[in-house]
C-alpha cells in the first residue's frame, strides 16, 4: 500500500574514525570516465567506469549500487536460510518455519503437478455468490488472507493525534502500478493497457477459464478497474497530508457510505470497537459502493476473480508465474528474464519472516562498532543541520526555534530493534500447498496487525523495515530517522574511509533523511509528529516560493525523447537530496577543520566527497523502467539525482570549477536555497 507518511529514500551507514592508521580515500577510479567533461555531465564522469563495468543483466529492469548491495546482502541471507532448510527442526520452531517455507517455495516439481489447483477452493467462493450483499464481506474474508480487493484498510498513527492509531481507509483494487495507465491515451500507454488485457484473457485461461469466458471476464475486470482508477487520486495528490485526512465517526461513515454494510465487513476483518475512521480519498470509497450496488453482478465475480488470480500468481505453477512476469517484467519494466528461483523464494523467506531472518543476520554481519560509530554520525549531522537553520536569512526566529525543537527531538533508530517480533502464532505446513501456506501468512499478518494496533497507542519502537533492507527512512508521525544494518556497507560506508568519502557517501543519506523532515510535507509535522502549522505565514510563503524553484527545474528535465519528469512528484525527495549534500558538506568541515585532509589521487577531499555522493547513484536502467518510475516513483531517477541536484549546490561549482561555459551550469539566482 502507497503511505505518504513514511519517506523512504536512500542509504546509510557510520563515520571514519579517528585511529593511528591512515585512512584512504576509497574512491575507486576504475568507477570514473574522466573523458567526459564534469561540468557537462557529472554522472557519467563520476559513474561511467561502473557503469560500463556492470551493464544489466537479463532479471533487472534497473540495476545500481543498491542492487549491488542487495545482492551483496541476498547471498548472506542464502546461507542464513539454507542452514535453517538443511536440518530437522522442532515443529513449531522458527527455523522450522524458515526451512520449510524455503522448501515449499523451491520445490517446482510440487508446484507444477499442483497448477491452480490450491486457488480453485477461493475461486469457487466467489463463483458461489448470488447476491450484491455477499460481494464486500466476501472480499473482506479474503483481504485477510492477501486476496487483493476493492479499497485497502489498515491502521496507523492519526496525524492529528500522532501518539494514537486509527483505521484507515484507502483507495485501490488497481492492478496496474497507477491511474494514468487506465485514462492516458498515449501511444505507450495503449499500448501497455492492450498488452495488460491480454495478460488477463492468458490468466485466467490458464486457471481453467475458456478462452471466451477469459474474454468476457477481461472486459468485465477493465471496466471496474478503470472506474476506479478515474476516481482515484494520482501519485502527486497522495502526497498532500491534509487532502488525505478526513476523520469521521463511525456512525457518519455509515450514513455517508450507506451503500456499504460497514458492520459486516469490518466484522469479517476482525475488526470492532471502533468510532472513528480516516476515509483517506472519499470519491473513491463512494465509487466502490456504487459499483457494488450498479455494476451487473457477474462483472463483478470476474473482477474479483481476478483478483484471486492475479494476488496468488506467484504461488502456483512456473506456468503461471512466468506468464505474470511476462506482463509486470517485461512489458511494464523491460526485465528479459526472472530471478532465479532461490531469490524468489528466499524473497517470499524475507517478506514473511523478515525479524527471523534479521536477528541471525545482525549476529553475523553487523557489529558492535558500525552502531557505535554510526550514533556519533548522526549527532555531528544534527549539529550540522541546526547551523545550517541558524544560518537561514528568510527564516524568523520563531521558526527557527520550533525547528531547533524538532530537530532536537529526533528519534534515532540504528541497525536492527531492541525488541523482535514474535512469529508463534505463524503456523508453517509443509504438508499444505506452498499457495496455502501463504493464506497462513497473510491471516497471520493481518490479525497481527488489527491486534497490535487497533484501538492502541501508536508503538514508538515499531520498525517499518527489517535489519537487512538497503535503505532508510524518515517517519514524521514519530518523528523518527532508522537506518537498518542492511546498508552500513560500502560504498555506503567503509571503516578504512577518510571522512571526504564517508561524509559525501552515508553521511549524505542520513542528512537527507533529516532534510525530509524539513522538506515541503514533513515541514508540516511538529516536533511530537502532529500535523501542524508551526511556521510563520511569511515564513511558509517564503519557504514554498524557494520550492518552486527545484520543482520548476525538474518539469524541464527530458528524461526520454518527449518524457519530462515530474517535478511537483519529486519534491520533496529533491528537497532532501539537496539538504543532505548541504548538511553533509557543513559537517564534513566540522569534522575536519582542525585536521584538512589531504589531495589523493589529484582530488581535493571536497571533490572525494561529492564522487562519493555520485557513486552511490550509479546504475543503468531501461527504457521501460525509466517510464513506469517517471509515473510512479516520488525519487528522481538516479542520473538526476546527480546530474539535477548537484547544479544547485553552490560548492560544487567551486570544487570542480564549473562555469557558465558549461552546460549543466546554473546561474546563482536560479538555484534551489532553502536549507
Amino acid at each position: 500500500m502507497k503511505r505518504f507518511l513514511i519517506f523512504t529514500a536512500v542509504a546509510l551507514a557510520v563515520t571514519a574514525c579517528t585511529t593511528e592508521k591512515p585512512m584512504e580515500s576509497k574512491i575507486d577510479l576504475k568507477n570514473l570516465d574522466q573523458t567526459v567533461n564534469p561540468g557537462s555531465d557529472f554522472f557519467e564522469y563520476a559513474t561511467g567506469g561502473w557503469r560500463k563495468a556492470h551493464p544489466l543483466t537479463d532479471e533487472y529492469a534497473r540495476y545500481g549500487q543498491f542492487d549491488a548491495l542487495g545482492e551483496k546482502n541476498r547471498e548472506q541471507l542464502k546461507n542464513l536460510v539454507l542452514e535453517q532448510a538443511a536440518g530437522e527442526n522442532e515443529h513449531g520452531s522458527n527455523a522450522q518455519k524458515v526451512g520449510d517455507l524455503y522448501n515449499l517455495a523451491m520445490d517446482s516439481t510440487r508446484r507444477n503437478s499442483e497448477g491452480y489447483a490450491p486457488i480453485v477452493p477461493l475461486l469457487k467462493r466467489v463463483a458461489n455468490i448470488s447476491n450484491r450483499e455477499q460481494v464486500l464481506p466476501l472480499s473482506a474474508e479474503m483481504t485477510r488472507e492477501g486476496i487483493s480487493g476493492f479499497f485497502h484498510t489498515s491502521v496507523g498513527a492519526d496525524i492529528m493525534d500522532s501518539d494514537n492509531n486509527l483505521l484507515g481507509l484507502y483507495q485501490g483494487g488497481l492492478s496496474l502500478p497507477e491511474k494514468e495507465y487506465y485514462i492516458d491515451n498515449d501511444e505507450t500507454t495503449v499500448n501497455i493497457r492492450n498488452k495488460y488485457k491480454e495478460h488477463i484473457v492468458k490468466m485466467f485461461e490458464l486457471c481453467g477459464f475458456t478462452n471466451e469466458q477469459a474474454q468476457e471476464n477481461m472486459q468485465a475486470v477493465m471496466k471496474i478497474e478503470t472506474r476506479l482508477a478515474e476516481k482515484s487520486k494520482n501519485n502527486v495528490e497522495l502526497r498532500d497530508p491534509a487532502a488525505n485526512y478526513n476523520k469521521t465517526s463511525y456512525n457518519e461513515l455509515k450514513e455517508i457510505y450507506s451503500d456499504i454494510d460497514w458492520d459486516t465487513y469490518f466484522a469479517k476483518l476482525g475488526i470492532a470497537g471502533v468510532t472513528h475512521i480516516n476515509v483517506s480519498q472519499p470519491e473513491a470509497i463512494k465509487e466502490v459502493g456504487k459499483i457494488v450496488n450498479e455494476a451487473p453482478l457477474e462483472d463483478i465475480k470476474a473482477y474479483m476473480l481476478w483478483n484471486v488470480i492475479s494476488s496468488t500468481s506467484n504461488e502456483l505453477s512456473d506456468e503461471i508465474e512466468a506468464q505474470s512476469f511476462d506482463f509486470y517484467g517485461r512489458t511494464l519494466s523491460g526485465k528479459q528474464a526472472q530471478q532465479p528461483r532461490w531469490k524468489r523464494a528466499l524473497g517470499t523467506v524475507n517478506a514473511a519472516l523478515g525479524e527471523v531472518i534479521g536477528q541471525l543476520y545482525v549476529a553475523k554481519h553487523f557489529p558492535p562498532a558500525a552502531k557505535e560509530r554510526m550514533v556519533q554520525l548522526v549527532k555531528n549531522l544534527q549539529v550540522a543541520l541546526g547551523e545550517r537553520i541558524d544560518a537561514q536569512e528568510w527564516m524568523s526566529e520563531s521558526t527557527k526555534k520550533a525547528a531547533h525543537e524538532k530537530l532536537n527531538s529526533f528519534s534515532v533508530k540504528i541497525g536492527y530493534p531492541d525488541k523482535w517480533k514474535d512469529y508463534s502464532r505463524l503456523e508453517i505446513d509443509p504438508k499444505l500447498s506452498y499457495a496455502d501456506n501463504c493464506r497462513n501468512i497473510a491471516r497471520f499478518a493481518w490479525d497481527e496487525h488489527i491486534a497490535r494496533k487497533l484501538n492502541k497507542p501508536v508503538d514508538r519502537d515499531e520498525w517499518f523495515m527489517t535489519p537487512q533492507t538497503v535503505n532508510a527512512y524518515y517517519n514524521p508521525t514519530t518523528n523518527e530517522i532508522c537506518f537498518p544494518a542492511g546498508i552500513l556497507q560500502y560504498p555506503f560506508f567503509d571503516m578504512e574511509a577518510d571522512d571526504a568519502f564517508n561524509y559525501g557517501a552515508i553521511g549524505v543519506v542520513i542528512g537527507h533523511e533529516m532534510t525530509h523532515g524539513f522538506d515541503d510535507k514533513g515541514r508540516l509535522f511538529d516536533k511530537d509528529g502532529n500535523f501542524s502549522e508551526w511556521w510563520t505565514a511569511e515564513d511558509a510563503k517564503s519557504f514554498n516560493e524557494r520550492t518552486q524553484v527545484i520543482i520548476d527545474h525538474f518539469n524541464k528535465i527530458e528524461v526520454l525523447p518527449g518524457l519530462k519528469a515530474n517535478g511537483e512528484l519529486t519534491v520533496g525527495e529533491n528537497i532532501a537530496d539537496h539538504g543532505g549534500l548541504t548538511i553533509a558538506m557543513q559537517a564534513f568541515r566540522n569534522a575536519t577543520r582542525e585536521n584538512p585532509l589531504p589531495v589523493i589521487d589529484g582530488f581535493t577531499p571536497e571533490q572525494r566527497f561529492y564522487l562519493a555522493y555520485s557513486n552511490v547513484w550509479a546504475g543503468n536502467v531501461r527504457d521501460e523502467e525509466i517510464r513506469k518510475l517517471t509515473k510512479s516513483d516520488p525519487h528522481s531517477l538516479s542520473r538526476w539525482r546527480v546530474n539535477g541536484t548537484l547544479p544547485h549546490i553552490d560548492d560544487w561549482y567551486t570544487a570542480f570549477g564549473i562555469t557558465e561555459q558549461d552546460s549543466l551550469y546554473i546561474p546563482t539566482d536560479k538555484r534551489l536555497n532553502i536549507w
